[in-house]
């Protein structure tokens, strides 16, 4: 009886191991943007979806354009990025189950004080962009397919300028996500857009400041997709719903809304009650 009852101990000694690594194992990955991690805003809203749901969340970020393909070829099981015109054609595409807006921001142009294309202060997207090409002054871009390298693009095209001739030039693309972008601007003198968030929580502005602001067309929605398990069995939609469901949820919401930086709010809730 001794003999059998320290092998049975043994055995659920053993089992314990196994018990707490399923548990640990339990998580979903998430393709996002450079913004929505270097902003830190993850780092403060993740650990209380984990505690509330006992589901960890591992975030893979990336450009836009590279999350969305990544969430393609089903290397995830949500997607949150923010470029809405592409992420409505994953969901049409049937790559995404369905699309719900989270939250938002904007975007700022930042540039050094000299001001070479004379643009502080403004409030015009497209009167800024075309001062810079017609001064010729550095412009440093992601060129890296992300939101921000979208939006920026889209706004070369409607002030009718190819920025792509001027390549190596004053146009210089980076390749890189939005904190090392900002880093070469700063090294290099050069303006660049950003998503305020980011640039509210970067440590080396330097004598940087934001150039111009407010202009509607500047609008930064981002949005939230299952990845379709129709399209990629080894999705985990319960718990990747689970997610998306809780960042629409009061708490969610309320968890976006409540982080800030020196008391300046990054992301601002907008999901559709």
């Amino acid at each position: 009886m001794k003999r059998l009852g320290l092998t049975l101990m043994s055995a659920a000694l053993l089992a314990l191991p196994l018990q707490e690594s399923t548990a640990a194992e339990r998580f979903i990955t998430v393709q996002s943007t450079t913004s929505t991690q270097n902003s830190g805003l993850f780092e403060s809203i993740l650990p209380q979806f984990t505690t509330q749901s006992g589901i960890e969340v591992r975030v893979v970020a990336v450009g836009t354009g590279q999350a969305i393909k990544n969430a393609a070829n089903g290397d995830g099981d949500v997607l949150f990025v923010h470029a809405k015109p592409a992420e409505e054609k994953f969901v049409a595409d049937g790559w995404g189950v369905k699309r719900s807006d989270v939250m938002y921001n904007d975007f700022v142009f930042v540039g050094p004080p000299a001001d070479p294309a004379k643009i502080n202060g403004g409030n015009d997207a497209t009167k800024a962009l075309t001062a810079i090409a017609d001064a010729k002054a550095p412009f440093a871009s992601r060129g890296d397919d992300s939101g921000t390298h979208k939006k920026e693009k889209s706004l070369w095209k409607a002030a009718g300028i190819d920025p792509s001739k001027a390549s190596g030039d004053w146009y210089r693309e980076t390749g890189s996500g939005m904190g090392a972008t900002l880093n070469a601007a700063v090294g290099m003198g050069t303006y660049a857009m950003t998503d305020r968030a980011t640039w509210i929580s970067f440590k080396n502005k330097g004598d940087y400041a934001i150039a111009v602001e407010g202009d509607p067309i500047l609008f930064n929605q981002y949005g939230v997709i299952l990845v379709n398990p129709a399209q990629h069995a080894h999705v985990k939609a319960k718990d990747g719903q689970a997610f998306i469901d809780w960042l629409l949820s009061v708490n969610g919401q309320s968890a976006i809304a409540a982080y800030k930086i020196d008391g300046q709010q990054l992301f601002y809730p907008n999901a559709v009650k």
